[in-house]
């Protein structure tokens, strides 16, 4: 595995990274988010003053293994990367990659399947 530099996890939940993974520069994932909704995401915890926490949740992180990284990614939780597949540069993936395929863009989308 190689994880190059200014890489940011952020591992609330469990982040799983496989055999001989190439993760480029400032690819950053993620375990943790909050609800949508504001009903769901606030918490008043003093109704006469203006405290409020935030609701946060978290889902792992699965990266299987030979799959490759471009630079600048963003992995958000509960995405699994199937194996041997590539990220291009500047992706963010927010949901499943299937094994064997080429994704990029925002939203990440799959362009290419392999065998």
């Amino acid at each position: 595995m190689i994880i190059n530099m200014n890489c940011t996890f952020v591992d609330n939940k469990e982040i799983t990274i496989g055999n001989y993974v190439l993760i480029a520069s400032n690819v950053q994932i993620y375990t943790s988010s909050h609800p949508v909704l504001p009903q769901e995401r606030l918490i008043f915890e003093n109704t006469t003053g203006p405290e409020c926490f935030f609701k946060t949740f978290a889902r792992p992180v699965e990266i299987q293994d030979n799959v490759w990284i471009g630079g600048g990614c963003i992995i958000l939780p509960g995405v699994t990367i199937g194996k041997n597949s590539v990220i291009g540069a500047g992706s963010v993936v927010t949901r499943f990659i299937p094994e064997n395929s080429v994704a990029v863009g925002n939203p990440c989308r799959v362009i290419r399947q392999f065998d």
